[in-house]
């Protein structure tokens, strides 16, 4: 089983609760394993790419997506249910069923043409993750930026990802114009561990190697690194927080772990795939962050999470930003900049 799921952060493909019948795999499915592992990718044009952000504890205004689904594979992910919505499963096929969103440049254009709009921000990603492996293709993620750059939009990206330095000259001339954000998700700098944990994004040392290239560009960085797991990449608070310091990022958030909905079982049989010595004590544990759950959907709770474990990773991050980051900032992105006829007078040149 371990040679057949090499390359996937879930084991297996949980119940899509949506669906009335569910499928269960016979002793005569041969090859439905192997099936199981190639990533398949499918075009499709929807009718918009920007979504309003409406959580008060987000600070985007606004975000897009020009993927479902994502190859990375991260066993804790939470946007896995959100492929439920789409007829897949929240395991294997979040991973290997990828939706390419191919029309997204266009679709953005049209958004920043719309009578009366105000630019805020938009976060490029927030559910899944824009320079996934199928973007070094694709393109799609590179064709957004470019639109942002004729229109003068202010944009944040977030990626695990040591790709998005491919795209560095639309990068930096953003940046000039204080028009760009670039974050990185580092959740472990325990190769070891991210080889299981998310075993199809970047290596943690290519991820520190692409923080300090961009940075040193005059790119603005930040490091997310979350989700913070109860026995498995706690202890790594401090020293992932003092590499990515030394790489030049500017700032740090964080985000404890929670298993909703159907990240719930994925999650567990990931754990007993990998680490069935520690499974109860690490589901205790995140359970001691959500008052004796395993997820948390209250806004006012989510962040904060509760008990000893809570306040422990709370202190412990406050002194990092103390030690590590002390006098660092981002600035606010310019909105001032846009021009909603720009993109299309760039054009005729």
């Amino acid at each position: 089983m371990k040679q057949e799921i090499k390359g996937q952060g879930a084991v297996t493909n949980v119940h899509n609760h949506f669906e009335k019948n569910r499928y269960e795999k016979s002793i005569y499915d041969d090859d439905l394993e192997e099936e199981l592992v190639k990533t398949q990718v499918q075009t499709i044009f929807p009718k918009t790419i920007v979504n309003k952000v409406k959580s008060p504890d987000l600070a985007m205004a606004y975000s897009m997506n020009p993927y479902q689904g994502c190859e990375h594979g991260c066993a804790y992910c939470y946007a896995r249910p959100t492929h439920e919505y789409w007829g897949y499963s929240a395991g294997v096929d979040f991973e290997r069923m990828i939706l390419a969103k191919k029309n997204a440049p266009e679709l953005l254009e049209q958004f920043f043409k719309k009578k009366g709009y105000k630019p805020e921000p938009i976060m490029l990603s927030g559910n899944t993750d824009c320079y996934q492996p199928v973007e070094r293709k694709l393109k799609i993620t590179r064709g957004l930026l470019q639109v942002c750059l004729d229109y003068r939009h202010p944009v944040s990206i977030l990626t695990k990802n040591a790709l998005v330095t491919r795209d560095i000259d639309i990068l930096a001339q953003l940046a000039e114009k204080n028009l760009v954000t670039v974050s990185f998700s580092i959740p472990t700098i325990n190769e070891e561990l991210r080889r299981k944990l998310e075993p199809r994004t970047s290596s943690a040392k290519t991820k520190l190697q692409a923080l300090d290239t961009i940075s040193k560009e005059g790119i603005p960085t930040h490091v997310m690194i979350a989700p913070m797991i109860p026995g498995l990449n706690t202890m790594e608070i401090l020293p992932i927080t003092e590499a990515i310091a030394e790489k030049g990022a500017l700032g740090f958030g964080y985000t404890l772990v929670r298993l909703n909905d159907t990240v719930e079982p994925v999650f567990i049989d990931w754990l007993e795939e990998h680490y069935p010595d520690r499974k109860e004590k690490v589901l205790n544990q995140i359970a001691s962050l959500h008052g004796g759950k395993l997820g948390e959907k209250s806004v006012a709770k989510r962040k904060v999470g509760e008990g000893n474990m809570a306040e422990m990773i709370h202190n412990t991050f406050k002194i990092a930003r103390q030690k590590y980051f002390k006098g660092k900032k981002i600035q606010p992105l310019a909105t001032h900049l846009f021009d909603g006829t720009k993109g299309e007078q760039l054009r005729l040149f």
